[in-house]
């Protein structure tokens, strides 16, 4: 299992697609001007449990999760936790 400090030592790196900025506001409900920098935020927050399955990392924190993938470091999706 990976280290969450590699997703950590990428921060820089984690970008997402337009179509990733919309999907990320609508599911969590924001309207943010940098939906990228927001998950950044939520990511290095010290209360988020990181972890990762295949190849993506899930990060848990203040009741959403976002998937980050492992290799290319686009933010895929976020959303409320159910």
């Amino acid at each position: 299992m990976e280290n969450k400090e590699n997703l950590l030592s990428n921060i820089d790196k984690v970008h997402t697609t337009e179509m990733g900025i919309d999907r990320i506001k609508r599911n969590l409900k924001i309207d943010t001007e940098n939906v990228v920098e927001y998950c950044k935020k939520k990511i290095l927050d010290n209360n988020c449990n990181i972890h990762k399955r295949g190849k993506n990392w899930y990060c848990e924190v203040d009741n959403i999760i976002i998937t980050v993938n492992s290799y290319s470091y686009t933010i895929i999706t976020a959303h409320i936790k159910r």
